[in-house]
């Protein structure tokens, strides 16, 4: 029997879809409710599942920025076979998400035991999810918000792309929040900082979800439900971006941060009074 239904399965995708590319984690989203309808949250498949159905969101960018992708893509092979290609800017960007990529994946591959082990833990979501919102208010505050998305550099990419192991590391702190986070102390602007967390978590989150679907199809989460989850995390998905990349445009990341710490203090209470199990 799946450890996981068809009905769950399309609740965890809204979920996945709604948060994945807010600042607000959604690993740590995904199992807090888990947790609320019984699920595992440590189960291999579970984190298997969480995983695939990212793919789904990740669909959603590539369909949203498809001509950006394909602009790029383009830049990179015609660099690849001429010189004088390798001086423009989206030639090198390619070479830069690609390079950017390498340490979270390095990471997640030696220390894939804590991860899906005791950093898991409900707990260490509710104290990523307060501790994520007082480095994003800071970097908020911090930022010029003067340099637009021409204006990235390879020390932009590498080190954007680095933090993205802080959310590897500690579920709740926000893939999406850490990668903005330090984008905005960059001097990026918030429209600049969330394109750039975009095109980053292509190919991180896409090789996590392709890694993690032997585990979900051999242990105990059915094609249906994976199916199921991925179809209306991508639908959902698009239509955050969309909102997103308007809010952030006129707004600060204020409204996120109060959400967050919200939701981390209501965790930590649920886990105190034994609602949820860690």
């Amino acid at each position: 029997m799946s450890v996981i239904n068809v009905g769950q399965a399309a609740v965890l995708g809204v979920v996945e879809g709604l948060t994945e590319f807010l600042p607000v984690s959604s690993t740590g989203h995904l199992k807090i409710t888990e947790g609320l309808m019984g699920i595992p949250v440590d189960d291999d498949a579970v984190v298997g599942f969480s995983a695939v159905i990212q793919v789904g969101a990740i669909a959603a960018v590539l369909l949203y920025f498809f001509k950006d992708i394909v602009r790029i893509v383009t830049a990179w092979f015609r660099g690849l076979f001429n010189k004088q290609e390798r001086y423009h800017h989206d030639y090198k960007f390619a070479w830069w998400v690609i390079a950017a990529t390498i340490p979270i994946v390095v990471v997640g591959l030696a220390a894939k035991s804590l991860i899906e082990g005791p950093l898991a833990s409900l707990w260490v979501v509710a104290a990523s999810l307060i501790v994520g919102s007082g480095v994003m208010w800071a970097a908020d505050q911090m930022g010029r918000h003067k340099r637009g998305e021409d204006d990235t550099t390879f020390k932009d990419a590498m080190l954007v792309g680095s933090s993205q192991i802080l959310a590897l590391l500690f579920p709740g702190f926000s893939r999406s929040g850490a990668t903005m986070s330090t984008a905005l102390v960059r001097d990026l602007d918030r429209v600049a900082a969330t394109r750039l967390s975009f095109f980053l978590g292509i190919p991180a989150l896409t090789g996590a979800g392709l890694y993690e679907l032997k585990d979900a199809l051999g242990t105990g989460v059915g094609v249906t439900p994976l199916a199921v989850g991925t179809i209306v995390s991508f639908v959902v998905a698009y239509a955050s971006i969309a909102w997103l990349l308007k809010f952030v445009a006129k707004h600060s990341f204020n409204a996120f941060v109060i959400y967050r710490i919200v939701i981390g203090v209501l965790l930590f209470g649920l886990l105190g009074a034994g609602v949820l199990n860690a």
